[in-house]
């Protein structure tokens, strides 16, 4: 019996397939800035259970003292989990095999692809209305009392209030603009001088002694503060494959790259959501 394999059959029937892991490709992309990756899952039907316990001093008693000899009260431990079920994202595009073989015509399209696989996961993981919710519209979080406006008085006291729900906070989110409004806040009225600083020797973004992650896909004068470990999420590696076979009749290669991610908030009452208003300046 003659075993047909891989390696004497023609390319058309064994075409190459590319994994990328996700943090080289794609870093700045926001679900993989913001939380923490529990696992890789494949297919739209299965999901990572995400398992965690919830702090007995949260819900009932807790530690407590208890005198030499006496019993020490039985409590049960909160073991609960939250499912994450992922989306893939694609991007595809057929061309002419005279322009995919011009010198920059590969890597220009790659840089592409992965540009908008970020837009893509980065406007679902803060808008996306449902499966899964984006953050912007996730329930159970911690809301600012009022927009912030014109100091960042709502602000503090909305990380305040975000540690006292037991949460660390490891970075704030927002749109370009809201960050340019926050770069305009002055000391006082009279001066001139930003209360953040001229910017122009800056390190890195900070703002409360939190890192500031910019995305040009968040819906405008929002933002988030966030803590990592209260998002879970399933990402998976990008995949690159490219075919001269899909389009052969029409002497064309088709290069294709998807993308599988998921998230669920573990406790959402530590993620901290706010709406920026007329920051113009004081």
């Amino acid at each position: 019996m003659t075993v047909q394999r891989t390696t004497d059959t023609a390319f058309g029937w064994h075409p190459d397939e590319v994994t990328f892991a996700a943090d080289d490709v794609v870093p700045q992309a926001l679900v993989l800035q913001t939380s923490t990756v529990s696992g890789e899952i494949d297919g739209d039907q299965p999901a990572l259970h995400v398992a965690f316990v919830t702090d007995a001093g949260q819900t009932g008693d807790g530690a407590k003292y208890v005198a030499e000899g006496a019993t020490i009260d039985d409590e049960e431990a909160g073991l609960d989990e939250v499912l994450v079920h992922t989306k893939k994202i694609a991007r595809l595009a057929t061309l002419s095999n005279e322009q995919f073989r011009q010198a920059p015509t590969a890597a220009r399209v790659a840089a592409s692809f992965a540009r908008d696989l970020v837009r893509k996961a980065d406007a679902s993981f803060l808008g996306d209305a449902a499966n899964p919710t984006g953050l912007l519209h996730a329930t159970g979080v911690t809301d600012a009392s009022a927009p912030v406006d014109k100091s960042l008085d709502v602000l503090v006291d909305l990380l305040a209030e975000l540690e006292v729900q037991g949460a660390t906070p490891s970075a704030i989110v927002l749109d370009p603009l809201s960050w340019a409004a926050f770069r305009k806040l002055k000391v006082a009225e009279t001066y001139n001088e930003s209360l953040l600083g001229a910017g122009t020797t800056d390190a890195a973004p900070m703002l409360l002694s939190l890192p500031v992650l910019r995305s040009r896909f968040i819906p405008e004068h929002s933002g988030l503060v966030v803590d990592r470990t209260a998002i879970a999420s399933a990402v998976g590696p990008v995949r690159v494959s490219q075919s001269e076979h899909a389009a052969f009749k029409a002497d064309a290669t088709v290069v294709k790259a998807t993308w599988r991610i998921g998230w669920n908030l573990v406790r959402p009452e530590r993620i901290g959501r706010f709406t920026v208003g007329d920051i113009s300046g004081s």
